[in-house]
């Protein structure tokens, strides 16, 4: 999946490994606060990370423009018989966090699963004490639909679930308001937004009919 401001291609045979260790290593460990790995001690940890047995997984490795990998996000949970996935396993590093490219890589994602794959539902989960994920969700229009209590223990404590979607007949809206974001037209010259994601999905969604 290209984009303007990244690349995501499927994670193999963990041929970004080390460029990836060294991108997560700049972390002061918050990253990991609310994922069931991490953070790794040293290179050996996170290769035990990638073998783990990820047949539920389909990864990719988020490249910046300049084909830097900085960053992980799978397709998870795939439900044919519904038209549901969910993405999860979302690692940014520093470098990628807050940035075009992180917000790019979930709608490059995003539209994989709606328009090429023809999914109806479209799934983001997050520990509900995690307000940065709740947050990134509610930017990128998901919409909450609520918490499943003591859903699993992880990390030796009970965590909560908050669940989030999008569905198909919302997606339309959704992706106008991402390709205006996306514009050229909407960064200056260091790549600074003019107009807010959240702006332009507002204002998409009110113009849709009915």
């Amino acid at each position: 999946m290209n984009g303007r401001f990244c690349r995501l291609e499927p994670w193999g045979d963990g041929e970004h490994r080390d460029a990836l260790f060294r991108a997560f290593a700049e972390d002061d460990g918050r990253m990991w606060s609310y994922l069931p790995w991490g953070p790794f001690a040293d290179i050996e940890a996170f290769q035990a990370m990638i073998d783990e047995p990820g047949g539920a997984f389909q990864r990719f490795v988020i490249q910046d423009a300049a084909g830097e990998p900085l960053g992980t996000a799978s397709y998870m949970r795939h439900d044919l018989a519904t038209g549901s996935v969910e993405v999860g396993a979302v690692i940014f590093s520093p470098r990628l966090q807050r940035t075009p490219a992180a917000t790019e890589a979930m709608f490059l994602m995003m539209r994989r699963a709606f328009d090429e794959a023809g999914y109806r539902r479209y799934e983001w989960k997050c520990d509900a004490l995690n307000a940065r994920s709740w947050a990134a969700a509610l930017r990128l229009g998901f919409q909450f639909e609520g918490v499943f209590r003591q859903e699993r223990v992880y990390r030796g404590r009970n965590r909560d679930t908050a669940w989030f979607s999008v569905i198909d007949p919302e997606w339309p809206a959704l992706r106008r308001a991402f390709e205006r974001w996306l514009a050229p037209a909407n960064f200056d010259e260091n790549d600074r937004q003019r107009l807010s994601l959240g702006a332009m999905i507002k204002a998409e969604t009110e113009a849709q009919p009915g």
